[in-house]
């Protein structure tokens, strides 16, 4: 045994595996949205609906470098410092996202959270774990709409095309008809740009829904409309943000209300389903046909079929 002790091959404590350092999720981030920058916090960024996160992120929030580089003695210090630089670079996260609705988001969050805790400051209820989150947190619906359009302009006159082609010379033919080709697709661009205005100016939420109803008879439809009114939504409200996105055919608009929790008798209960929307987005979609007349001399009827889709979650803050 006393040669074993002293034999400092034996007598070496083994030390655990070394492991590489984990690493640290920042508490703040980066995001670059269409060229607008915003330095949002980890819970604020963990905290938005997740119908809208999906969106933002539809692969997964992929984060940069952990910020751990290894650097070689004989570096000069110019290099470290344009390392540094590109790793706060590398922080950055693109997101293809609109840079206005995620703040109209986030604007509402903080005055949500702001009314609802200065309120909590002036009771003097304990709160329990285990009660009721509608009591312990601001409940807020989220409802977010998808419209993509597609014009049917009207047909054209056969009559004026023959007699344009007719009238040209026998050479110029086919540089006429390619003239009306170009022509007729800067018309299209103008008229499907003409109808993307028309349509955002009908910021009413429940017009296209309740129009869906009166045609189907749509019972589950109308109790929808008929919940949310209860909840927190009116018969005439409008999106809170609306807007066109960029080179498509498409506006997306989003609404958020307060969840009402007091009030009628049956206040708690509507509530309570809703609560069923937590992280758990609901989506609803259907096709709306409607006819507009654009132009400004010379007015063109053009019908409309808008593919819509709805959103509808409830959020906690």
């Amino acid at each position: 045994m006393s040669q074993i002790a002293s034999n400092p091959v034996h007598s070496a404590v083994p030390l655990p595996p070394l492991q590489p350092p984990e690493p640290t999720f920042p508490s703040k981030l980066i995001l670059e949205l269409r060229g607008t920058r915003f330095e949002i916090d980890r819970e604020m960024l963990m905290s938005l609906p997740e119908s809208i996160l999906i969106v933002m992120f539809p692969n997964g929030l992929i984060l940069g470098r952990s910020g751990t580089l290894d650097y070689e003695e004989e570096e000069e210090q110019d290099d470290h410092a344009s390392t540094d630089s590109m790793e706060l670079e590398d922080q950055v996260i693109y997101v293809d996202f609109d840079p206005q609705c995620l703040e109209f988001i986030m604007n509402f969050y903080k005055a949500a959270q702001d009314t609802f805790y200065s309120n909590q400051g002036n009771t003097n209820f304990p709160q329990s774990p285990t009660q009721n989150p509608l009591l312990s947190k601001q409940a807020i619906i989220v409802l977010r709409e998808e419209l993509d359009y597609f014009t049917i302009p009207p047909k054209p006159n056969k009559k004026d095309n023959l007699a344009n082609t007719s009238s040209s010379p026998a050479g110029n033919t086919s540089e006429a008809l390619e003239m009306n080709d170009v022509e007729s697709a800067i018309n299209i661009y103008e008229l499907k740009t003409a109808c993307g205005t028309i349509l955002l100016d009908q910021k009413k939420i429940f017009t296209a829904l309740q129009r869906n109803v009166n045609k189907e008879n749509n019972v589950a439809e109308q109790h929808l409309i008929d919940m949310l009114c209860v909840s927190g939504f009116s018969r005439d409200d409008e999106w809170g943000y609306r807007n066109i996105e960029p080179h498509k055919t498409s506006i997306v608009s989003i609404a958020l209300v307060m969840l009402k929790t007091t009030g009628q008798s049956n206040q708690m209960a509507t509530a309570q389903k809703l609560l069923l929307f937590w992280r758990k987005p609901a989506r609803k979609c259907w096709w709306d046909g409607l006819e507009v007349s654009v132009g400004g001399d010379k007015v063109i009827p053009v019908r409309l079929w808008c593919r819509r889709t709805w959103t509808l979650e409830l959020a906690l803050v």
